[in-house]
């Protein structure tokens, strides 16, 4: 019985090799797997490890010359969670992250519907908006920075036109330097999600809008009830995307407060104190401190993907 069945199996095996061609015949089964090889050492590598490394060094007194350190328990969570300047970066983040998130989840969508009209002209306007996606935001943080200074370019704008009597403090006041990096991550990121959405869109039965126009339904109504449902999959993605970006901002503010967070630190975001604490403090930092901080962050961006995943089921 056993030796039918192999031989059973011996047959199937050879009729599949025969319908395959040229060298597919003499190819060993192993051999497809060769190609993950190299992408499995990469994720390994730069992701896996310093994924979990960063845990193992938030429970040691490890510095950053030597990487090595005792092991010290929950101790340094104790500390960070104990620091005001942690909850201060914290609240910052979190603050950010509730401007940012809607703003880059709605207004690409917005810009999308208007870009997708096919009007004369409109392949030039697609590319102008993209212009901020592929121009580098170290030097668009820069330009803004020198727009925004307190004798810049707007600040000169309101005080000559007698909008306001003295320069408003974009760089130098705690919110103000917030929200400033926020409009910063809104335009420069506006065209990327744009082009995601352009992409949806494209999917949404064009039968659906017709038939609404004929039910006299308007451009209001019909975004709502047929664009926001069709490409609501999209926008899950687009908000945690955002999240994920937005809690881990450090270049626009780093770079709108040349490096300091701000007046006393007050605009430090929570990537900032990751590395003020971890490489920058005196005596090199601690980066066991700064890991703790790390991981403090991954489990705030978690909860807050947790709960968009809940808020979206529940509207799905």
């Amino acid at each position: 019985m056993s030796t039918d069945v192999s031989n059973i199996a011996k047959s199937r095996r050879n009729r599949a090799r025969s319908n395959l061609s040229g060298a597919a015949r003499f190819r060993r089964w192993w051999v497809p797997y060769l190609w993950l090889v190299i992408p499995v050492l990469v994720v390994i590598t730069f992701y896996l490890y310093p994924f979990f490394n960063t845990f193992r060094l938030s429970l040691t007194d490890a510095k950053p010359l030597t990487g090595q350190g005792n092991f010290v328990g929950l101790n340094n969570f104790v500390t960070i969670f104990s620091d005001p300047r942690f909850w201060n970066a914290t609240l910052n983040s979190v603050v950010y992250a509730l401007i940012v998130v809607p703003s880059l989840t709605l207004l690409p969508l917005l810009l999308a519907v208007l870009v997708k009209k096919h009007v004369p002209g409109i392949g030039l306007f697609r590319s102008l908006y993209y212009l901020p996606a592929v121009s580098s935001l170290v030097v668009i943080s820069l330009a803004w920075s020198s727009i925004l200074r307190g004798n810049g370019v707007l600040n000169n704008f309101l005080v000559n036109t007698g909008l306001i009597d003295n320069p408003v403090p974009f760089l130098t006041g705690r919110w103000w330097l917030i929200i400033s990096a926020c409009l910063i991550t809104v335009w420069s990121g506006l065209p990327y999600y744009m082009i995601m959405y352009l992409a949806a869109l494209a999917n949404v039965d064009r039968s659906l809008y017709e038939a609404a126009e004929m039910d006299g339904a308007g451009a209001v109504s019909q975004f709502f009830h047929i664009t926001i449902p069709g490409v609501r999959l999209m926008m899950a993605l687009v908000a945690t995307l955002t999240t994920i970006g937005s809690l881990k901002i450090f270049t626009e503010v780093h770079l709108l407060s040349n490096g300091t967070g701000g007046i006393g630190q007050q605009s430090e975001t929570l990537t900032m104190y990751i590395r003020r604490i971890g490489i920058s403090d005196p005596t090199y930092g601690s980066l066991g401190l700064g890991s703790a901080a790390a991981v403090a962050l991954f489990v705030l961006t978690l909860g807050f993907i947790i709960i968009q995943q809940i808020i979206n089921r529940k509207e799905a």
